[in-house]
């Protein structure tokens, strides 16, 4: 079904949900998914101003898994969107509406608020976790991770930057893939919304709001922190991701969350868990332009890259990738000349 066509079963669905009320259906946003939003700005006085419609086509999105997971974090006392209309056999939900400001646009505007708004982030992290429960959510089993990890050389070394690897470099890269989810597999495993960054939350009350959680799954205890700390879309330098992760470490110990007793096996869980997650969205990054005409991600990918040169450098067993991307840095620079 062509945009201009699913627009219209859009249009046609609020205006039955809302016959006697005058509104205009605004774009605000596409993300890295099928999914749509838009804004429905109502002309009357009467409440609610506005409210949020999701355009999820169900050939492509499950709306029920963000109904699934919606009632589990609110259950939780995470701040998540109330369910206001639901038409699942076309694909669309009406959510509440927690305005334009993302973690992103905030720290954008004014810096010096990071620490409050990530103090809250971790304060709703902990609620979520503290929740877990196995069998609600999917297993982010070896299956799945490993799948991830496929994306990288497939897209981002193949597709984006026209690399073959030789034998060797492909052993060498298989085994530093088995050494990364050996670890990310032992460590405990909790509710994972699976992109708990900047994009996603909102600067709400209570603070903050949680979107874009249909994916969680149950997994590795760490990963939801690389997504925080180790955005792809806001860079932190190192001493500050090591003081936020030292805060939630001691707040999850006090409060009886599976975490490491000592901080330093705590964090190098952290850290591989970042390769994983790194790996997997250079992949994710190359697919979205190449597959999808989203070149919009492409300019997120030097951070993403500079935080996997950082890891693999400290780790013996990851030097193959540290020394893999200096040769690709090689490469671009004789390109460039």
């Amino acid at each position: 079904m062509d945009q201009m066509k699913r627009y219209q079963l859009l249009e046609n669905w609020v205006k039955n949900k809302f016959p006697t009320r005058s509104f205009s259906l605004l774009p605000i946003s596409v993300d890295a998914s099928f999914r749509r939003y838009f804004r429905i700005k109502f002309s009357d006085k009467f409440a609610p101003k506005t409210i949020i419609l999701m355009d999820a086509p169900p050939q492509y999105e499950d709306c029920v898994s963000f109904l699934n997971v919606a009632d589990i974090f609110s259950a939780a006392n995470v701040h998540v969107p109330e369910i206001l209309g639901r038409d699942l056999r076309q694909g669309f939900l009406l959510l509440s509406d927690f305005g334009d400001t993302t973690y992103m646009e905030a720290l954008r505007g004014e810096p010096s608020a990071s620490d409050d708004l990530y103090h809250d982030a971790i304060d709703t992290l902990i609620r979520i976790q503290l929740a877990s429960c196995a069998g609600k959510l999917p297993n982010y089993d070896e299956t799945l991770l490993f799948n991830e990890l496929s994306l990288f050389p497939k897209w981002y070394l193949t597709k984006h930057l026209n690399i073959e690897l030789d034998a060797n470099q492909k052993n060498n890269l298989s085994a530093c893939f088995t050494e990364i989810l050996k670890n990310n597999l032992i460590q405990p495993k909790v509710y994972v919304h699976r992109d708990f960054h900047s994009r996603n939350l909102m600067v709400t009350s209570p603070n903050p709001g949680i979107i874009d959680f249909q994916d969680a799954v149950y997994g590795p205890i760490t990963y939801d922190l690389v997504s925080l700390f180790k955005d792809a879309y806001v860079y932190w330098d190192e001493e500050r991701i090591l003081d936020w992760v030292i805060r939630y470490w001691e707040k999850a110990r006090k409060i009886g969350l599976p975490v490491a007793e000592d901080f330093s096996d705590f964090y190098r869980d952290f850290e591989w868990m970042g390769v994983q997650r790194h790996i997997k969205i250079l992949g994710i990054f190359a697919r979205l332009y190449h597959r999808d005409g989203k070149n919009s991600y492409l300019r997120n990918i030097p951070v993403v890259v500079s935080y996997l040169r950082k890891t693999c450098d400290r780790y013996r067993e990851l030097n193959f990738l540290f020394e893999l991307f200096d040769e690709l840095d090689s490469k671009k620079q004789k390109t460039r000349n």
